[in-house]
């Protein structure tokens, strides 16, 4: 984390960060979008790579639903950086869950989000999360760069 002690807000989100997304993994997408609200121009550059999605269509949450289930979430903060009306968490989020049909397994993601102040909410603005939290081989990423499976 930075050197200086984080606003009531940065804490405020970071723990409702961990709420929601430990919501996500359970499969509980209601309680996910009850804590997180994603701004208009909201932009996920999802694990499994692709192109970046734009906006966030909640009448998707019944597929959300079904794609997690009974997970677990830790949340390990690496760094916040505060500017007045953004916000970015950088985190480790340290999941256990059923993903896509798969059964049960490590899930752990790197993750770094934005948020933006819009009024008196926080709207997340950016999303980018990757599953290398273990690393991988100079080689590995050669292959996953020229789209070798």
């Amino acid at each position: 984390m930075n050197s200086r002690v984080p606003s009531e807000d940065v804490v405020n989100l970071t723990r409702r960060t961990s709420d929601a997304n430990a919501a996500l993994v359970r499969g509980d997408i209601d309680r996910y979008l009850a804590l997180t609200e994603h701004a208009e121009d909201y932009t996920l550059m999802a694990p499994f790579g692709g192109a970046p999605t734009r906006g966030f269509n909640p009448s998707s949450r019944g597929a959300m639903a079904r794609f997690f289930k009974s997970g677990t979430l830790d949340q390990e903060v690496v760094a916040t950086y505060d500017s007045g009306d953004l916000v970015v968490l950088v985190t480790i989020e340290r999941v256990r869950a059923e993903v896509g049909g798969l059964p049960e397994q490590n899930w752990s993601l790197r993750v770094t989000q934005v948020f933006r102040r819009e009024g008196a909410k926080w709207r997340l603005v950016h999303r980018h999360a990757d599953p290398l939290v273990s690393g991988i081989s100079l080689q590995q990423a050669a292959a996953l760069a020229r789209g070798d499976p």
